[in-house]
């Protein structure tokens, strides 16, 4: 309850009801004097954030140290001394993904390979290929232009060569063409009968592939890395359509749990979600440490809070749905390979989709 003096009115400002007490019935809005002092919006503001901090460091706690807790209290209805699942899903997807890309992301190497010159291992490989693609193409000047260049010892050669040496081959292949533009793929195609023309989407494929391949084909390094950009920008889209999905997994897992609703699935995956982005935030925090200080034990450290992870499944999944070790154990097993199943046609759908927009 606010300190501000109640209206002598009666007649609700929100919404015109008339006021029995101190509250309106109809609204819940306070019926007092509308206009507030610089001091009192100051210590309101102060009280909502303190209010909110306290709340979810009570949650957090409980998440991180009382796995599948946090979903059982919120089905049963115990739920105004925690933070609402989604609000803390929001807040803390908003944190990870603003530290992720402000600080970790720089390590993420895509950076020029093609000008590192290749082993003597790596060059003889290279020569024995060319050889073999001349025995199919004799007479490719491309092809023969770089096999000189590869026995020529006396000067590096490198993979930016090597893409040189492919002649008019793709930088990228989505959709295996053997047209050299997007004029001659579409005098073909008005050729062929109505059922023997590529669809819409293979179309739209094949015309993204040539634009790519002639935008990019002297400078393949930046190719690669508006890819890996717009791919890494669309990660948290892909998590948030990876939530439903996990749920509908959880809910088909365990179908004859009739007390458990699709609802509370979702609940126990977006703590799941929220506890995976608390640990992924740690990793790369030791990732960088790593980096700097150049702790390899850090290394093992990481590698044990990824197992963590799983592990914190299990224990979440026992204590939510309440079933005994082995049955919880080959449910959880079924849901890691389900889940793996899911998230790589995610990211596949994702990085085909990247490609065709970046």
């Amino acid at each position: 309850m606010s300190h501000i003096p109640q209206r002598k009115e009666k007649d609700c400002l929100n919404c015109g009801t008339i006021v029995e007490g101190r509250y309106c019935q109809n609204c819940g809005q306070e019926n007092v004097i509308p206009k507030e002092t610089f001091w009192y919006m100051f210590t309101h503001f102060f009280y909502d954030i303190t209010h909110f901090d306290s709340s979810f460091f009570h949650t957090i706690h409980h998440l991180i140290l009382k796995p599948g807790f946090l979903s059982k209290e919120y089905m049963i209805g115990r739920r105004a001394s925690y933070l609402h699942p989604i609000r803390m899903y929001v807040f803390c997807s908003a944190i990870f993904f603003l530290l992720f890309f402000s600080f970790f992301t720089e390590n993420i190497n895509i950076g020029t390979v093609e000008n590192k010159p290749l082993t003597s291992k790596e060059r003889a490989k290279e020569i024995e290929r060319l050889q073999g693609k001349l025995l199919k193409m004799p007479g490719d000047t491309s092809l023969l232009n770089g096999l000189a260049k590869a026995k020529d010892t006396t000067h590096a050669f490198s993979a930016k060569d090597v893409i040189e040496a492919e002649g008019e081959n793709p930088l990228i292949s989505l959709i295996d063409v053997n047209y050299s533009s997007w004029r001659e793929y579409d005098s073909a195609q008005k050729q062929l009968p109505g059922n023997k023309k590529d669809g819409w989407a293979k179309r739209r494929l094949v015309k993204r592939q040539m634009d790519i391949n002639t935008t990019y084909r002297d400078n393949p390094e930046e190719a690669v890395k508006r890819f890996i950009e717009s791919l890494l920008h669309r990660l948290p889209y892909m998590l948030f359509v990876s939530l439903p999905l996990f749920a509908l997994i959880l809910r088909i897992v365990y179908i004859r749990r009739k007390k458990f609703f699709y609802a509370d699935h979702g609940v126990f995956t977006i703590h799941l979600y929220v506890f995976t982005f608390i640990l992924l935030l740690i990793v790369f925090c030791l990732g960088k440490l790593n980096d700097v200080t150049g702790w390899q034990f850090l290394n093992l450290l990481i590698a044990i809070l990824f197992l963590l992870l799983f592990f914190y499944l299990y224990k979440a999944m026992r204590n939510f749905y309440g079933q005994g070790r082995g049955k919880t154990f080959l449910k959880f097993m079924l849901v890691a390979l389900l889940s793996l199943i899911m998230m790589t046609i995610l990211f596949l759908l994702f990085m085909f989709f990247s490609v065709a927009t970046f």
